[in-house]
């Protein structure tokens, strides 16, 4: 199956609400690996070193077949990052990680009420979250005669092409990077346009932009 687009956090929200005197922190930040997840939930847990709870979730990748984690950080199982990790699946978002740091104020919750407090401090955060889709791009190198240039530099635009690299010799070469979905109408009308004088190269892996 090919890669998909899919939404990420375009930057780091933060929101907060009291339920009961307890205080809800939800901090969300774009992450692209476990490892950046890690170092996110450490660096709220030192900026409030003195709350009882710091729970997480994370989704490293694509929102439903990326690096996933939880934790309840001492909260009764199942009632943090369990519902927190099931807010952030059903948002369809990825390379997403929160936290939802808690104060404790004096009253107990409950299961139940736990389990909405976090699910719902997320949801929250969801709501503040500006996102950017996150796309599958291909590399393509194009060899053209001089005579063609101007073809390709108008094409540009209705690919959502962009040129990385261009070199000048007895012919022209250009190194492009485009949308992975445009490759194929893109790779047919430099055939057409160039009655199959063009050279093209298609690297095979996708990168993410």
């Amino acid at each position: 199956m090919a890669n998909q687009a899919y939404p990420v956090p375009r930057k780091s929200t933060r929101t907060e609400e009291t339920i009961k005197k307890s205080r809800f922190i939800c901090d969300i930040k774009p992450v692209s690996s476990r490892e950046e997840a890690k170092e996110f939930i450490a660096a709220i847990k030192k900026e409030f070193p003195d709350a009882r709870h710091h729970c997480s979730a994370f989704i490293a990748g694509p929102p439903q077949t990326g690096d996933m984690g939880m934790s309840d950080d001492g909260e009764p199982q199942g009632t943090a990052g369990k519902p927190m990790l099931q807010v952030l699946q059903g948002s369809g978002i990825g390379d997403i990680a929160v936290v939802v740091t808690r104060y404790f104020g004096g009253i107990k919750l409950g299961t139940g009420g736990l389990l909405r407090a976090y699910s719902g401090a997320v949801q929250q955060g969801l709501e503040a979250l500006e996102v950017v889709m996150k796309v599958p791009m291909r590399i393509l190198t194009l060899e053209i005669s001089y005579a063609q240039e101007g073809m390709l530099r108008r094409m540009l635009d209705e690919f959502r092409a962009e040129i990385e690299e261009q070199s000048f010799g007895a012919s022209l070469i250009f190194t492009l990077i485009m949308p992975s979905d445009q490759v194929e109408a893109f790779s047919a009308r430099i055939v057409e346009d160039t009655n199959g004088t063009a050279e093209l190269l298609i690297e095979e892996e996708d990168i993410w932009k």
